[in-house]
């Protein structure tokens, strides 16, 4: 598959302890995603951050945090972006989105040939 040049960011700011529907939420993400045909999905684990009640989550060894930050990131067609922001807006409680245009400069899918 190839992607256009221009394509849009899809990032979702959660917890690592959010939920929907008794599984976690990032992972309900990426299923919608991979469900409807978007290019891919990215989940990064943070080490620390915080969000709108500045209630602080870290990774320090003295303080284990069992809800770290997760960022998930979508890159696909505005069309295909734009198409899952319904379902993912009834998914998430609490957290943030952002969206923005980005430049796509190459995707490459396998296709089994040696390069």
């Amino acid at each position: 598959m190839k992607l256009p040049s221009e394509a849009q960011l899809l990032r979702i700011f959660i917890g690592e302890a959010d939920k929907y529907q008794g599984k976690p939420l990032y992972e309900a993400i990426v299923m919608l995603a991979r469900e409807k045909g978007l290019a891919g999905a990215t989940v990064v684990r943070g080490l620390m951050g915080f969000g709108a009640d500045s209630r602080m989550h870290t990774a320090k060894i003295l303080r284990l945090s069992e809800d770290l930050p997760i960022v998930i990131e979508i890159v696909d067609k505005p069309e295909r972006i734009q198409g899952i922001l319904p379902q993912i807006d009834i998914m998430i409680q609490e957290g943030m989105v952002t969206l923005e245009t980005v430049n796509v400069f190459a995707y490459r899918h396998s296709s089994g040939k040696a390069n």
